[in-house]
């Protein structure tokens, strides 16, 4: 058992399960991005995402509660890569009705805690400049804006703040 996987379990508000990404989450990590407006990756980024060197830096979030056999849907995801001592937090979102419930945090806190398992020594990250929630959350994670990157999104076109941890 990797220590990915006995860290699975992670509770905050409500129960949440954290696992890995796999291949049979992609359609519906997909489905939360286009949901959420984040710049499209699209499916085969992920996979490819997925076959490289940082699988463990991809992680879903599920509700530890379910009334059918079904798994519950993915609450939210976060997709990361560790290179040359820093992380950098690609993709992250969280499905419209498990936000504010610590599901985001609960998600971004196990990859800061992986990072650091790999003794990575910073995490930046690049959101865009009205997304005043997500900036919270950062910053609740103890995340500071450092810079701002002019028209850094299209779709609408907004400039990105920049934000960085120190994990040392």
């Amino acid at each position: 058992m990797t220590r990915m996987a006995e860290q699975s379990a992670v509770r905050s508000t409500e129960d949440i399960t954290i696992t890995p990404m796999s291949e049979h989450d992609l359609l519906e990590i997909v489905e939360i991005e286009e949901q959420s407006g984040l710049s499209r990756w699209g499916w085969a980024a992920y996979y490819a995402e997925l076959q490289g060197g940082n699988r463990e830096l991809m992680l879903i979030a599920r509700s530890s509660h379910s009334s059918t056999l079904e798994p519950p849907p993915i609450a939210g995801y976060i997709v990361a890569r560790e290179t040359a001592g820093e992380l950098h937090i690609n993709n992250f979102a969280v499905r419209p009705e498990y936000r504010r419930r610590g599901v985001g945090a609960a998600l971004l806190n196990c990859v800061i805690d992986e990072a650091r398992r790999r003794q990575a020594n910073a995490a930046f990250l690049e959101v865009r400049s009205a997304n005043h929630a997500a900036q919270a959350l950062y910053e609740k994670c103890g995340f500071k804006a450092i810079a701002r990157r002019a028209n850094y999104y299209s779709e609408p076109r907004e400039d990105a703040v920049v934000m960085s941890l120190v994990l040392g």
